[in-house]
Order: C-alpha cells, then sequence, then structure tokens
C-alpha cells in the first residue's frame, strides 16, 4: 500500500470537503511527537476519509482497541435479528436453558445485551484461562448469582458480556460468535478487523502503549465496590492487548484486532452499504439494536450518566458522538468506533497510546461528531 502525504506530518488520503478536519489532525501529530493514530470514515457507503499518523502506527498496523472489539457482537446480533434467528424479547432461557438458574429465567435477550443480568462477573471471579475460552466462563456465569436482580438496575458488563453473547450465539447457531463473525460478517465484507488474528497477519501487529498517569492525578482506579470484582482476575494477569494468549484468541468484548479502516468499513457495510452493495442490516434492524435500552446510574462503573444501547453505547454528556441516533464502542485506551444512521457516517479512530484516563479519546468524539455535521452541510 502506498503512503500518500496529506501534510507534512500526516499520511493517507481525505475527501476534499474535509480540509478543516486534514489541518486538526495534523495540528495533533505537530503538538505531540508521541501521538500515533489511525482515523477512518466512510459517509453513506463511501471511503471519505482514512489517515495516519505517529512513529508507532502505519496505515496498515493493526493494534487491539480494547472495547471497541464489542462493536463485533452488536452487529453478530444485529445478524441474527435481521435473519428471525434470535428474538430480542425472548426470554435467555429459551435459547440457553442453563442460564435460568439463579432466578434469570425471566431475563430477556434484551436484558441481556444492554448489561442488566448482573452477571458482570462470576462468583468466584473468572480466571483468564476461563474468560478466554469458547464455553468454560459462559458456564461459569449461568452457575453463578447475579450482584442485582436481572432488570432492576444496570452495570457494565466490561468483558462478560463476551462469553455471555458468545454462547448465545452458539447456542442459537450452533457456531461459536468468532465463527459466526468471521463467516458472515468479515470474510463476506473484507473487513480488517479479527476476532482472533491469524498468524499471516502478526507482522502487522503493533503494541498497545501504556497510558501515562500524570503525577498530580490521586483519583482512585474504581468508583464502585463492584470495579474491582470485575476487572481484576485471579491468578497472573493476562495483558488483553499486547499478549498472545489474548488477541490470538481475540475475546469479542476485548481483544480483537485490526485497523480503523476496518473498524469504519464494518460500520458502513454493516448501515450504508459499501462497494455499492446493500447493508447487511435492514433500517429496522439498524434501529432496533441502535435503539437506547438503559440510562443513568452504572452499578459497575460507578458512574451517573451512562447508556446503551443493544450492546453499544448511547451517545451522552460525557460520550458525545454524533447524533442521538449514532451507537458504537469506546474502548479503555482512547479507540472510538461508531455509526450514525441519520448522517450516514461510519468513524473509527484507533490510537497507539491513549490519554488518561482512558475511554474514548475527546480528540476523537469530537470528529466522530464534526465529520457528520461537515459532510451533511
Amino acid at each position: 500500500m502506498t503512503d500518500p502525504a496529506l501534510t507534512e506530518r500526516l499520511r493517507g488520503t481525505a475527501d476534499s470537503r474535509l480540509g478543516e478536519i486534514v489541518d486538526r489532525l495534523d495540528g495533533f501529530l505537530a503538538q505531540d511527537p508521541d501521538l500515533s493514530f489511525q482515523v477512518a470514515a466512510f459517509h453513506d457507503g463511501m471511503p471519505v476519509l482514512d489517515a495516519w499518523g505517529g512513529p508507532h502506527l502505519t496505515g496498515d498496523s493493526v493494534t487491539v482497541p480494547y472495547s471497541v472489539t464489542k462493536n463485533t457482537i452488536g452487529l453478530s446480533i444485529g445478524l441474527l435479528v435481521e435473519r428471525s434467528e434470535l428474538d430480542l424479547d425472548a426470554r435467555v432461557a429459551q435459547y440457553w436453558p442453563e442460564f435460568a438458574q439463579h432466578g434469570r429465567a425471566h431475563v430477556t435477550v434484551r436484558q441481556l445485551l444492554s448489561h442488566q443480568a448482573g452477571v458482570p462477573q462470576a462468583t468466584p471471579a473468572l480466571t483468564a484461562a476461563e474468560l478466554l475460552d469458547h464455553h468454560l466462563g459462559a458456564e461459569r456465569l449461568a452457575a453463578s448469582p447475579p450482584f442485582w436482580y436481572p432488570g432492576s438496575a444496570f452495570g457494565y458488563h466490561g468483558l462478560t458480556i463476551g462469553n455471555l453473547a458468545s454462547e448465545l450465539v452458539f447456542r442459537v447457531t450452533g457456531r461459536t460468535l468468532h465463527e459466526y463473525y468471521e463467516a458472515e460478517i468479515r470474510a463476506p465484507h473484507d473487513i480488517d478487523f479479527f476476532l482472533g488474528l491469524p498468524p499471516e497477519h502478526d507482522a502487522r501487529k503493533a503494541p498497545t502503549l501504556p497510558m501515562i498517569r500524570p503525577v498530580a492525578d490521586a483519583s482512585p482506579m474504581y468508583s464502585s465496590l463492584l470495579g474491582p470484582r470485575v476487572f481484576l482476575a485471579p491468578g497472573p494477569p493476562v495483558d488483553l492487548a499486547n499478549d498472545e494468549v489474548s488477541w490470538r484468541f481475540g475475546h469479542p468484548a476485548a481483544s480483537g484486532t485490526g485497523t480503523a479502516r476496518g473498524l469504519a468499513r464494518l460500520f458502513a457495510a454493516a448501515v450504508t452499504g459499501v462497494d455499492g452493495a446493500t447493508p447487511f442490516l435492514s433500517p429496522e434492524t439498524v434501529l432496533a439494536i441502535g435503539q437506547q435500552q438503559v440510562r443513568g446510574y452504572d452499578e459497575v462503573l460507578g458512574q451517573p450518566n451512562r447508556a446503551h444501547a443493544i450492546v453499544f453505547q448511547k451517545p451522552t454528556a460525557s460520550l458525545a458522538f454524533g447524533g442521538p441516533r449514532a451507537f458504537g464502542h469506546d474502548g479503555a485506551m482512547g479507540a472510538l468506533a461508531c455509526v450514525d444512521p441519520e448522517t450516514g457516517l461510519a468513524f473509527a479512530w484507533t490510537i497507539a497510546r491513549g490519554p488518561w484516563p482512558g475511554g474514548a479519546d475527546p480528540r476523537a468524539l469530537a470528529l466522530a461528531t464534526d465529520l457528520g455535521i461537515t459532510l451533511t452541510a
């Protein structure tokens, strides 16, 4: 692939309407010589931005964007809904009988996939080996009591939603979520984002670099009692982004691997179509999976204004991307991928070293909104 220069520091391609955006991206690089990012966008199915810069990434580098990976879950679920193989209002136990343990017989698919089921962690907590397994983690979660009465509250199932959704997909299709995503979405639509990086792409893998905590920042790591229980697994720690055991498996909630170009194309293929093809989700399904299901206090994150659709995040004051119908997901270390069905914009941002304290890079959030405004003006 050639590396055309947009500016002295920024490489790639950009639509002629995006001069201000190109200048902004170049300014980011000028201000921080260590900054390395990829940014990509499609508008109404056409590529309008594919740019990168900095010392740590090329246009073809693949990274683990942490929870941005959850977008693969949401769109795989969407395809099952599109094909009438999965009913969001059916009880989970209809597909997965063992999930009915501990008073969960009434829990719907809709509740499970919008972080309401009360199983953000197993009891005792999942080991890394159980988490990075197609079935063991799900079996443990089904056998564990919920942390709240399902449906009475919601809390971010930051890792376990990957195990729960994968088991649900398996019970519906007979295939793991990895297999379903690969065969039905990634390969047919040429998506450069993998659940489990194939060895032939190993040379492209770039590490995710640690955030730098300001010396003056003394804020606690977790804001709720559940936070440490959910995110601190027993046993030797596993670096989800950099340890091969993680990215080779490709946990669907946290350790998929790919490019910003691939993530933006993933959303475009689903919602607007790419290369002249029909999108793989109808407007009715896009509305169903992208519609807000919960908003308010998150029992796991301890934050007062969080919102979710079916798996996806919805925009809030602290996570402002796109318009009111936009949906997508950020990652712990700064990445973001989202789509706005009203503007037709599919957007993705990946970054080698995200800004403290984590979550979506504010620069990416602003870009996701401003690109939609610019391209529909």
